[in-house]
């Protein structure tokens, strides 16, 4: 949403899609999980008062319009580009089918996951772990609006040290913020990698896909 309150920024659309396209240009095959939280986020819908279901398929429905708004980016772009989704909807997107979104990524697309997992009680980061594990990609990249995992929250301690490299176990005996129990735990039986870093850093899209150590690894 950019410096707004709420929506889409077409701003930072072109930005984040460039960088992709960037990444993509270097041959790197990429997926995107994209959330909703600009338009309505399920959980703080349900601590409204709403039921959480309902808030939930809510929050998916926010996540495909981003979808769908990123996709425009990227093909505004000259890149192809495929929208998979957790619910069905075809008149905009493909359900997600896991050999369908292997083979498009072959063929050297784009593929963007929309609706989370396609069920309520689960997050964009499970969603984000599922479908990394379910395509075996090499590595989930968070992108977010921290540029790595401290021991404390260094919006509110300047003195907060951010760590480089952490490993599955250590994150959770230091009981740290990275994602939730449920993605990571995922990631952590299964083997999956994991690099944080900010998104709002020019640039660190494609720094983190061609391998630069930035921000911080988990392993």
């Amino acid at each position: 949403m950019g410096g707004g309150q709420y929506g889409v920024s077409p701003e930072v659309v072109g930005r984040i899609a460039g960088e992709i396209i960037e990444a993509h240009a270097a041959h790197v095959e990429l997926a995107v999980v994209i959330g909703g939280g600009n338009i309505f986020r399920g959980v703080a819908g349900a601590t409204a008062g709403m039921d959480r279901v309902n808030a939930d398929y809510m929050g998916m429905l926010a996540t495909m319009i981003n979808a769908l708004a990123l996709q425009d980016g990227f093909e505004q772009a000259g890149l192809k580009t495929r929208v998979m989704s957790g619910l069905e909807m075809p008149k905009v997107a493909e359900p997600f089918i896991r050999r369908r979104a292997i083979r498009h990524l072959e063929k050297g697309r784009v593929v963007i996951f929309g609706a989370g997992t396609g069920n309520p009680y689960f997050t964009t980061d499970t969603a984000a772990a599922l479908r990394a594990i379910e395509i075996s990609a090499d590595m989930v990249f968070k992108a977010t609006k921290v540029d790595g995992i401290y021991d404390s929250d260094p919006k509110k301690n300047p003195d907060a040290r951010r760590f480089d490299e952490l490993g599955f176990d250590e994150v959770l005996a230091r009981k740290l913020a990275v994602m939730d129990l449920t993605a990571f735990s995922l990631m952590r039986d299964n083997g999956m990698p994991l690099r944080v870093f900010s998104i709002e850093e020019p640039g660190n899209i494609v720094r983190a896909a061609c391998g630069e150590p930035i921000g911080t690894l988990v392993h």
